[in-house]
């Protein structure tokens, strides 16, 4: 007997959810959440799960609600007797948290990790992790996709002349250099040293970008300093252009002024996280048709290795 499959969402990725569903062919479950007084809430499937393969979708971006969404659906899936359950998390939140960088912090990645296995997760499918060393931090599979098999397409339809690929930190050097080598491009490197969390103090520029298109890539844009920090220095320096591609569109604090009073003509995200307000110069693609794609492979048993490729 072939397992009956089934997908749920969390309420922060309904859209998203709505269109995976309606490209993988099935219409998304029903989930009821009660709410408390006090904000306590509970999910609630309102249909039986009972030997399915479950798709429970859900970015886990601020607030901590949304990662508590998610744990309860998993922890409610199991009782309910799932027999596979797949957290397909398009943005894996508390990633910037993988490592001990000083004394007495937490690794939050690997608290996260513990946390959705233990809440009932058998596999776990997310798209372009802060780092890549978080796949080793879950004891389950992790379906690691990459976003560039959709910002690639999109960069070749541009057909931009001169084209070089920018990195906005040191440590995104080999994202950088991974789309350069797809595009046989240039590539730059910005140098910065931060004050503090998201307090940018100094910023150089590795490589030349005069008469040059520049496309800046990222996994994510929170405040939007270092990328319109890196924007401006690039023209300064004499490039033509500059845009930039980020997987995760967090856009806290003052990012949407950032970005409308920056050099960047453009900025192309996901649809990992909900757009919190729309601007000219932010352009959205859809992931859906990728994670659709992925969990149907996933259900068949076929490879997705080509999702893999950066």
């Amino acid at each position: 007997m072939d397992t009956a499959v089934k997908i749920f969402s969390c309420t922060q990725s309904m859209d998203l959810s709505k269109s995976i569903a309606e490209q993988f062919g099935i219409p998304l479950g029903q989930v009821n959440f009660s709410r408390y007084s006090d904000g306590e809430f509970q999910p609630s499937f309102e249909e039986s799960v009972r030997g399915t393969r479950l798709f429970i979708i859900g970015s886990t971006h601020p607030s901590s609600e949304n990662l508590m969404e998610m744990l309860l659906m998993l922890d409610a899936a199991k009782r309910a007797s799932a027999r596979h359950i797949t957290a397909v998390m398009p943005y894996f939140g508390w990633a910037r948290q993988d490592r001990k960088d000083k004394p007495r912090v937490p690794i939050g990645a690997k608290l996260i990790a513990k946390l959705l296995e233990a809440a009932g997760a058998t596999r776990i499918i997310t798209m372009d992790l802060h780092a890549d060393q978080i796949q080793g931090f879950f004891e389950k599979p992790v379906d690691h996709l990459y976003a560039s098999t959709i910002f690639l397409p999109f960069v070749e339809s541009l057909q931009l002349d001169n084209l070089t690929i920018a990195s906005p930190d040191m440590g995104g050097s080999k994202r950088a250099y991974a789309y350069s080598k797809q595009l046989s491009s240039d590539v730059v490197i910005c140098y910065k040293q931060r004050a503090k969390a998201n307090v940018i103090s100094h910023m150089e520029l590795i490589g030349d970008v005069k008469g040059k298109n520049v496309i800046l890539v990222d996994d994510m844009v929170d405040t939007a300093g270092t990328l319109t920090k890196a924007a401006d220095l690039m023209m300064e320096r004499g490039a033509l252009s500059v845009r930039a591609i980020c997987t995760h569109a967090i856009l806290s604090g003052k990012a949407y002024e950032r970005i409308e009073e920056s050099q960047l003509a453009e900025l192309i995200v996901t649809d990992s996280i909900p757009a919190k307000q729309k601007s000219d110069k932010i352009r959205v693609l859809s992931c859906a048709s990728l994670f659709a794609e992925v969990m149907k492979n996933v259900h068949s048993n076929k490879s997705i290795a080509s999702k893999f490729v950066m």
